[in-house]
């Protein structure tokens, strides 16, 4: 499976996801970062695309335990109120993407407290000529299959300012739960009947998939498989987040009800979900069935709430792969996006 269509060899980066995870901690532990350690006021994370999703993660997962509020700011401005006492971590993996750049300068504009995440291109070039901090992630990937550098790193960092608990036995566990998944439940050589992501690939397989979550530590897993499924199985998607789903999106499922045939529902779930939050999922999970559109449930793997995130994230990474076969299209490129990329240079 995968020979002949999987050109870029999207399989191997997969595979190598929880190593990165454990070379991740490495790097941040070596980085030299002189912010001195403050009373940080708010953390803003920018970046796009695949450099924005660790920034989703870290804020996902840290939502009941940071003290400071995270804001992820996806767009050419700063919001008004970064300032001096805010820590802005800048994220690009290439680089160069114009968005964060702009970022970057309004950051130093403000006289924020910067960090730079990239492997080179115009952001490392300035953050070594303004004598900004930044820390160098290896080059050579998509973006999006960057998540354990452009997550962890940041998560150690946070560490190292006493901005939150020590992570070190947490990210052991997310290394831990990753091999298992890859060894046992996700590699290529697993049959579908075992391997969940094939299985749910198969189910996905000409339907407009719509993803669902529970709770906000999870609505990262599905902005991150609505991304996966775009830019790896070139299928598009939408997504949304429990509870607030049951206060509009569900009234929606009575129309246009010809096209439900063309319709699956994934739903991402945790053992640890608020109760509440639990039983709204299974009625809304019977509402769905109802109309006759099927819905596949995929449980976190995983002790504890770091490791459950990166499971989901996992298993969705592989679904997307294996779709991508399906479709016989090779997961790495992103024609639209250069295409996008090479028009806008064009405008310069």
């Amino acid at each position: 499976m995968g020979k002949g269509i999987d050109k870029s060899n999207m399989l191997e980066l997969l595979l190598d996801f929880p190593l990165q995870c454990k070379t991740a901690q490495s790097l941040a532990g070596g980085a030299t970062v002189s912010i001195e350690k403050k009373n940080f006021s708010k953390i803003v994370f920018c970046g796009l695309g695949g450099s924005a999703i660790g920034a989703d993660l870290v804020r996902s997962y840290l939502y009941f335990e940071s003290k400071l509020p995270i804001i992820v700011c996806r767009e050419y401005q700063l919001p008004a109120y970064a300032d001096e006492l805010t820590l802005v971590f800048i994220a690009s993996y290439s680089g160069n993407t114009e968005e964060t750049v702009s970022a970057y300068q309004q950051a130093r504009e403000k006289g924020a407290n910067i960090i730079v995440l990239t492997s080179g291109g115009t952001l490392k070039e300035y953050a070594q000529k303004d004598k900004i901090d930044f820390i160098q992630i290896p080059a050579g990937l998509p973006p999006r299959n960057a998540l354990g550098y452009l997550s962890i790193i940041p998560l150690c960092i946070l560490t190292r300012l006493g901005l939150i608990k020590d992570l070190s036995s947490s990210i052991y566990q997310v290394v831990k739960t990753l091999e298992d998944l890859k060894n046992n439940h996700l590699h290529p050589r697993i049959a579908v009947k075992d391997n969940i992501s094939k299985y749910v690939a198969k189910k996905l397989l000409n339907k407009f998939t719509i993803v669902y979550s529970g709770s906000i530590n999870f609505d990262v897993v599905a902005t991150r498989f609505r991304g996966q499924l775009a830019e790896n199985s070139k299928a598009l998607a939408s997504s949304h987040v429990f509870p607030e789903m049951n206060h509009n999106e569900i009234v929606g499922w009575q129309n246009p009800k010809k096209l439900f045939k063309h319709f699956a529902v994934v739903m991402f779930k945790d053992k640890g979900l608020y109760p509440r939050v639990a039983k709204r999922m299974a009625i809304t999970k019977e509402l769905i069935e109802k109309e006759g559109v099927p819905v596949i449930e995929i449980n976190s793997q995983g002790e504890d709430l770091l490791s459950r995130i990166f499971s989901l994230i996992y298993i969705g990474d592989f679904i997307s792969y294996y779709l991508a076969l399906l479709y016989g299209i090779d997961p790495t490129p992103v024609g639209k996006v250069t295409y996008l990329k090479n028009r806008l240079a064009q405008t310069n």
